[in-house]
């Protein structure tokens, strides 16, 4: 916008500050109430839902599309399994991130973003004083569509770095696909209902780290651990699939505690609609007692964005 300019600035790697420090400093240290329990807060139960299943015809299908439906309305996320990916696969996925982080930083840095650009590797980037980092580095890439990555950013090392994840991603597409037909089916409403309004999703598929957990997730106001369940993905609803399904599917708030002793290696995919599409919510669920409660938008990651750096939820900005 014409009159404003914003300074970036590129911070210091967290692996490379945890080198130094026995406690991160202030400006990663997110400020907690009485309530707010960080550590051993109680396991989520989170429905594990087999898309074999799901996709049959047996009446295991109808129970399956139900489970779904409740966790979405409840907490906002599931694990998937018979998603056609082996362990040994996945168990690959993990390691070229793993393996990608503990190479050197002058290696690491060969991949570094700048501070025009999102992509690449580093973390938070620092735009005003007032701000609270997230303890974390990243290495943050387009995967699809081709026409938008951008290979400067993908490392050289380790050498089958950029074959698994393009293998990944390929896997994800076919498997993004299934999962919204059987979100929509669980509405009771077509199963393209969700997809027709836009090329990708809105949702998030996390591989977790088998040996260090940390992840937990927001419900009726208290802070809850989520599992780790053998060769599944977990996956999180997003801001746009809540307005798509008019509130009945919540997005929900999550956060990761960080481990004093080990490093946590996450991969997360995420799956957005094309930001010149509009969405909104589904005319099927929309009626006198279930009125509309989001608006018509399009590009909700600037709208996201923008709200982010003003510490609000971008979810409250789009409802009517």
């Amino acid at each position: 916008m014409a009159g404003t300019h914003e300074s970036v600035v590129l911070l210091k790697p967290v692996q490379e500050l945890a080198v130094d420090c026995n406690i991160p400093p202030q400006r990663y240290i997110h400020k907690r109430s009485d309530e707010d329990i960080f550590v051993n807060s109680r396991v989520i139960d989170i429905p594990v839902i087999d898309l074999n299943s799901i996709q049959s015809s047996s009446p295991s299908a109808e129970k399956q599309l139900e489970k779904l439906r409740t966790s979405l309305a409840s907490c906002g996320c599931f694990q998937v399994i018979g998603h056609g990916m082996t362990g040994s696969f996945l168990h690959q996925v993990h390691s070229i991130g793993r393996d990608f982080f503990a190479l050197s930083l002058k290696e690491k840095l060969k991949c570094s973003r700048t501070a025009e650009d999102t992509e690449g590797y580093g973390n938070d980037s620092e735009l005003s004083d007032h701000q609270i980092l997230d303890w974390n580095d990243r290495l943050y890439l387009t995967t699809n569509p081709q026409d938008q990555m951008k290979y400067q950013f993908w490392p050289q090392n380790p050498e089958n770095f950029r074959e698994i994840l393009q293998e990944y991603t390929e896997k994800i597409i076919m498997l993004n696909q299934v999962v919204f037909k059987a979100l929509s089916r669980s509405l009771n409403l077509q199963e393209k209902c969700f997809l027709d309004q836009y090329d990708g999703s809105a949702i998030t598929f996390l591989l977790q780290d088998n040996e260090v957990d940390g992840l937990q997730v927001l419900k009726d106001d208290q802070w809850f651990s989520v599992p780790t369940v053998p060769n599944a993905l977990l996956v999180n609803v997003g801001d746009q699939l809540e307005i798509m399904s008019n509130g009945i599917f919540k997005s929900p708030l999550h956060r990761v505690v960080t481990s004093s002793e080990r490093e946590r290696i996450t991969v997360a995919v995420f799956c957005s609609p094309d930001s010149s599409r509009y969405i909104e919510p589904a005319e099927e669920l929309i009626s006198e007692t279930s009125p509309k409660l989001y608006k018509k938008i399009k590009n909700y990651v600037g709208i996201f964005f923008e709200n982010y750096q003003q510490g609000k939820r971008a979810i409250e900005a789009v409802k009517m």
